[in-house]
């Protein structure tokens, strides 16, 4: 009687016991009562740890960091974030301060430096990780300037990195002279238009821009100025468009203009291999690569469905470690297509039930016998 009632007791407590152990473990997803409240091991803490240079606050470049921020946050990556003055400065920042891994530089960066500062090839210093989105070339002019070509010589207004280095590039591929004031900040720029101090501004940034929307424009003397594709900028530039849906303070009702844009850019330095900080930012792109659809879904920003990890860039060589991860997951990509033909022919063989580790076994078998026979 005694050894039941302990039996009893023991699968009692037992029973509790487990019931208590299942109470405290969380669902999948959600950390456990021992993984958050505890300090973080210094040196786990430092390898992990990233920073990317973006952009002044309020535009597409800096909410992108943001989102980067929050996706990729884990035991083994943490991103931070830190407000740069556009992509011509994060160029220097990236090569120049030791704080910095990553920055954001659009395309047409390196052929701005090697107009302005007379540096041949910038990208052999850096490498590229993978596109991020695409920045809208915003031509504002008086109404009676219809296309582009119609600003040679005159004086525009483009701030140093948000449009200066775009229209240095693009004026100087299409042989067109213009005075260019790049000290005077974009919230100033269109009073200088208005104010006859300047023929045209010109701006480098994903659609829609904020500050440019914002304008009031009601007796309709400012629009949007069309910039042709011509085959001059093909290389550099991607065609498309803006509206009146993008910008209906600038546009009539139902008007469309083309206009050009260029690929922003996650560079990094081309860090030698077996360095620590090559490591770790090739610790940054195997999270952010593996993570990269959950950036398309809402309530990320809308730009992110142009970003692409596979985009070639022409005149830029990516990251290896970037180069490395796509490499594997094509090939992976291509096995699976390749065993899933494979499963096709077995279960026509009349073996449709195979597992994947037989699956897999006789197909190495089969390419095994393929070898010896082509040899």
């Amino acid at each position: 009687m005694k050894f039941l009632i302990a039996l009893t007791f023991a699968t009692a407590t037992g029973a509790l016991l487990l019931n208590n152990a299942a109470a405290q473990t969380p669902p999948p997803g959600v950390p456990g009562p021992n993984d958050v409240w505890k300090l973080p091991n210094h040196d786990a803490m430092n390898a992990g740890t990233v920073t990317v240079i973006t952009a002044p606050a309020g535009g597409a470049t800096s909410a992108f960091g943001s989102d980067m921020a929050r996706v990729l946050d884990s035991n083994d990556v943490r991103v931070l974030t830190v407000l740069g003055k556009g992509p011509v400065h994060n160029v220097i920042d990236v090569l120049a301060l030791k704080a910095i891994d990553m920055g954001v530089v659009v395309a047409d960066v390196p052929e701005f430096y090697r107009l302005q500062y007379k540096i041949p090839d910038i990208t052999s210093q850096l490498r590229y990780i993978a596109k991020l989105y695409n920045n809208e070339i915003h031509v504002v002019a008086p109404s009676s300037v219809h296309s582009i070509f119609d600003l040679a010589g005159k004086r525009i207004v483009a701030s140093t990195d948000v449009g200066y280095y775009a229209a240095k590039v693009i004026f100087n591929r299409l042989n067109m002279n213009a005075t260019f004031d790049y000290w005077t900040d974009d919230a100033a720029a269109i009073q200088k238009i208005v104010d006859g101090q300047a023929d045209a501004y010109i701006g480098s940034t994903g659609k829609v821009f904020g500050l440019l929307r914002a304008v009031k424009n009601e007796d309709r003397r400012l629009h949007l100025v069309s910039v042709p594709y011509d085959s001059r900028l093909q290389d550099l530039y991607l065609p498309t468009t803006l509206s009146s849906d993008d910008y209906p303070n600038m546009l009539a009702p139902g008007e469309t203009i083309d206009t050009i844009a260029a690929s922003d850019l996650l560079v990094t330095f081309n860090w030698p291999e077996k360095t620590e900080r090559y490591h770790r930012v090739a610790n940054f792109v195997n999270a952010f690569f593996s993570k990269f659809d959950e950036f398309r879904k809402p309530p990320r920003h809308p730009k992110w469905k142009e970003a692409s990890i596979t985009a070639t860039i022409p005149g830029w060589t990516r990251f290896k470690a970037a180069q490395d991860w796509i490499d594997n997951w094509k090939a992976n990509a291509a096995k699976e297509a390749t065993l899933a033909s494979f499963r096709g022919f077995m279960a026509q063989q009349g073996h449709p039930n195979l597992s994947q580790d037989e699956l897999e076994r006789l197909y190495a078998q089969f390419q095994e016998w393929n070898r010896r026979v082509r040899n």
